[in-house]
């Protein structure tokens, strides 16, 4: 074991030394925590959606200037109505805020200025219950139809009551009624904690794929300079390979969770300049950190004793994406596999996934957050994780002792296996 810790630190101090890690990790920490504070020094309020807090003075600042933009900025909408039912115009000003409504008598005439953009959109009343809509491009979010269609429907039915001799008032007011409801969560809103689960997944991909090939080329880098031939003589193949694992996912630990940390504590200092909006991503409960903890380290050492392997089947580090491309493409399957079953966390296919050592990493901990598991299940699926991770690393240290030995073009990994059976 003392061979073991010599190259875990010796290893940890070159990744703790580098400049491009430090430099990088200093980098994101400073701007993060920077960017938590950005709400106390700019108005950021019309981004967030929450209230302006502003003196007395600053709101009446330019104002003449502020009314004049906002009367330029505002969009215009053409209106036919040659029916009536619409009356002056102004039920529909009211409902179109911070919009022109201007009334025209043809369709034509309206058809003519939404080609000539004079106005963004248009629309031609027929009757209450039927309408010609005219835009020339229309957006994915255009909210312009579901607005004017719940305009006409109130119509209508200010309409029918006219005709039936009903009270208009009373009728709208058990037509929409309030149903009130007190939520009573007794387990885990998915709804809450879809989005941090969404962010911890793809960290914990983006740290597998980055420090995984660094562990492949620390490997390739000794191997390419015969440096490898000296250490495997004096010193046991796993003791090298675990070491250099290990020094790897304890520097992945140290920059994610002090990139994690700036952000957190940066937050929690600004949260009420944000209007806690981002809650959803940061404010993350203490079950999903030790989960995200436990199978993303897991996660990590199962991947880079892998991808050391991997790194060992090469003489060339321009050779490694070749070599790690299956490796590379696993991985891949499983991030998008776990993104698109996200919303359904109690999935047959998240369950499977999350008893899977390639994929319960991150399935796993997403269902901690979001859906229903039992201590049974995590303890099961964790005790698989961390077998298999051994089991890939004694594969890999066998991989590595052989791959010392190799040289010229890069080894498949069947070939490997095949000369592992036969000795």
């Amino acid at each position: 074991m003392k061979r073991f810790f010599t190259i875990y630190e010796f290893e940890l101090k070159s990744y703790l030394k580098n400049k491009s890690f430090t430099i990088t990790t200093i980098l994101l920490v400073v701007l993060l925590f920077a960017a938590t504070f950005l709400p106390r020094f700019f108005d950021m309020s019309d981004m967030l959606g929450i209230e302006k807090t502003s003196t007395e003075s600053g709101d009446n600042k330019d104002t003449s200037d502020k009314t004049k933009t906002d009367e330029k900025d505002k969009t215009k909408i053409g209106v036919v109505d040659e029916t009536g039912i619409l009356g002056d115009m102004s039920v529909l000003k009211q409902t179109f805020e911070d919009t022109d409504i201007v009334a025209m008598k043809t369709e034509k005439e309206l058809k003519k200025a939404v080609k000539a953009e004079d106005v963004s959109a248009g629309f031609d009343v027929k009757d209450d219950l039927n309408y010609e809509y005219y835009v020339i491009n229309r957006d994915m979010y255009d909210e312009n139809q579901m607005i004017f269609e719940g305009l006409l429907s109130q119509v209508h039915q200010q309409l029918y009551c006219q005709k039936k001799g009903l009270d208009y008032a009373t009728f709208a007011a058990e037509y929409d009624a309030p149903v009130n409801c007190t939520e009573k969560i007794l387990g885990k809103d998915a709804g809450d904690n879809y989005w941090y689960c969404y962010v911890l997944v793809m960290v914990i991909f983006m740290m597998i794929i980055l420090y995984g090939v660094m562990v492949a080329t620390s490997v390739t880098v000794e191997k390419s300079n015969r440096s490898i031939e000296v250490l495997v003589t004096s010193v046991d193949a796993k003791y090298l390979l675990f070491g250099k694992v290990f020094a790897g996912a304890t520097a992945a630990i140290v920059q994610i969770s002090l990139i994690l940390a700036s952000a957190l504590i940066g937050y929690n200092i600004n949260h009420t300049y944000w209007g806690d909006k981002l809650d959803m991503i940061l404010k993350i409960p203490g079950s999903v950190l030790a989960g995200f903890a436990v199978f993303g380290i897991g996660g990590f050492l199962f991947y880079a004793f892998l991808y050391g392997a991997m790194g060992a089947l090469v003489s060339k580090t321009e050779d490694i994406n070749k070599s790690a491309g299956t490796l590379q493409m696993l991985i891949m399957i499983v991030y998008f596999v776990v993104m698109f079953q996200l919303p359904t966390p109690d999935s047959v296919v998240m369950k499977v996934c999350s008893f899977l050592p390639f994929s319960s990493y991150s399935a796993m901990f997403v269902r901690i957050g979001m859906g229903s598991v039992t201590m049974a299940e995590i303890m099961t699926s964790a005790v698989i994780l961390f077998v298999s991770t051994f089991a890939a690393g004694w594969l890999a240290a066998k991989i590595y002792r052989m791959g010392t030995l190799l040289y010229g073009n890069p080894i498949k990994l069947t070939t490997a296996l095949k000369n592992l059976k036969n000795n």
